[in-house]
């Protein structure tokens, strides 16, 4: 069992630094290429805190643990809103002033009932991965699309000029770029045999591991970034961080059991967890959203989304009690 929680921990902390060093490496080959900070911190940045999640559901789902890989697309989006976002207001209060984000915010909806009518069958086919692969691309070019007509106009611009690294050597660029991406591998075998053999030793299933632990884990970019980026006056980034790390998870991390292990879906995440990402994903709508001004999530909103991450993991306890 020590092993087992020493791979989960070393897992962890490799993984973080391989994602924050793939981010920099992309980042940068991207502003090398003359490609603009908005459009690199819309696609490569969100791409890359949802790198974890993605690279780790890729190996359970290679190796099996299906339950590991859905509990960590929907547990990771449900540990951001309340748990991250929740945390994050409570230390500095956001103000949504982005109209780019108020865009992305009603495409997040759509991505996440285009992801429920595919599992609302009960079974996650090759078929369907490749729906939501193919909603992943569509929406990166989307997001390129939006970055063009809103480059220059929208607040966001600014706090992601000051975000994305302004002059590195190509070579380097590429070479943190390939041993970010290595790294996310070897880190991600790493922590899934040992959450596999704590799963085993607990007598829990792979999705409520997939749900806590590792969902939380692979979070901890977000956490990190978002308290970085309000504590820097950059609320947009916190909240934009979110939400594009959430639709990559629910298009590109979901489609990695239904391509690789194709089958069914546990009922719990149907009738339990998917319903409780839903709600959290409408209340950030209403907070964030802004119907009259800027959107704004407060302290006392803040309590609220982690109170919602604490019903969450008593729901959890509760049904695994029983």
């Amino acid at each position: 069992m020590l092993l087992s929680i020493g791979a989960v921990v070393g897992g962890f902390v490799l993984l973080v630094w391989g994602a924050e060093r793939f981010v920099v490496g992309a980042s940068a080959t991207a502003r090398n290429l003359g490609v603009s900070p908005l459009i690199i911190g819309l696609t490569i940045v969100a791409l890359g805190t949802s790198a974890p999640e993605m690279v780790v559901s890729a190996v359970a789902s290679w190796q099996g643990s299906t339950g590991i890989a859905f509990g960590n697309a929907i547990g990771s989006n449900i540990t951001n809103i309340s748990l991250v976002l929740g945390a994050t207001a409570l230390i500095v209060p956001l103000q949504v002033r982005s109209d780019t984000l108020r865009r992305e915010l009603p495409i997040l909806l759509l991505i996440m009932f285009f992801g429920l009518s595919l599992i609302l069958d009960g079974d996650m086919n090759r078929g369907d991965g490749l729906l939501l692969f193919a909603g992943l691309a569509i929406m990166i070019y989307w997001l390129v699309r939006l970055g063009l007509r809103s480059r220059g106009t929208d607040p966001i611009v600014s706090e992601f000029e000051h975000e994305i690294p302004e002059q590195m050597p190509p070579i380097r660029a590429l070479a943190w770029l390939f041993l970010g991406m290595v790294i996310l591998f070897v880190s991600s075998r790493i922590l899934v045999w040992g959450a596999v053999n704590i799963a085993q030793a607990l007598g829990v299933s792979d999705l409520v591991i997939g749900l806590t632990i590792i969902a939380i884990g692979t979070s901890l970019p977000e956490l990190a970034a978002c308290i970085m980026s309000a504590l820097k006056n950059e609320p947009d980034i916190a909240v934009g961080n979110v939400i594009g790390s959430n639709m990559f998870n629910l298009l590109g991390v979901m489609a990695m059991p239904g391509l690789l292990a194709p089958g069914l879906v546990n009922e719990g995440v149907l009738v339990r967890d998917y319903p409780w990402m839903l709600v959290l994903t409408l209340a950030l709508f209403v907070m964030a959203y802004g119907f009259r001004g800027p959107g704004r999530i407060n302290r006392p909103e803040g309590g609220l989304l982690l109170a919602a991450y604490a019903g969450y993991l008593y729901v959890l306890y509760r049904a695994h009690g029983a």
